[in-house]
């Protein structure tokens, strides 16, 4: 096998102009790609120097159903600043919590698609 990443996540989304302002003005993502194609409009955006992108797909691409995804982990360097950040921009943020692994955090974006923030520690070390 010679699989070197993942290329891209789809992220159902009922308005892509409203998911667009939620991943780049509240995340500070970028955008990667926004084009017109059959059958829609292809959007995508992904944090300064990812190589996995998220695609941000409309109700024309595919028939994938709003709030679907769940679970993909953000990577943070400070899980606890940017999970203010998100509060004071109006986003409900469970946690951060201590595990094992890190520190995490977890959030929606406006259509119910759930994501993990989370800050890696060494394993074997106590969680601050």
């Amino acid at each position: 096998m010679t699989i070197t990443h993942a290329s891209f996540i789809t992220v159902p989304v009922s308005d892509q102009d409203a998911a667009l302002r939620f991943y780049t003005e509240t995340l500070g993502f970028r955008v990667t790609e926004d084009r017109q194609m059959p059958p829609g409009r292809w959007l995508q955006v992904a944090p300064e120097g990812a190589q996995t992108v998220l695609t941000l797909s409309g109700p024309d691409m595919g028939g994938f159903t709003p709030g679907q995804t769940q679970g993909i982990m953000f990577l943070t360097t400070d899980v606890d600043a940017d999970a203010e950040r998100l509060r004071a921009a109006g986003v409900e943020v469970a946690g951060p919590d201590p595990m094992p692994w890190g520190r995490m955090a977890g959030f929606k974006d406006p259509d119910g698609n759930g994501f993990m923030l989370l800050t890696e520690q060494a394993y074997g070390t106590d969680a601050p």
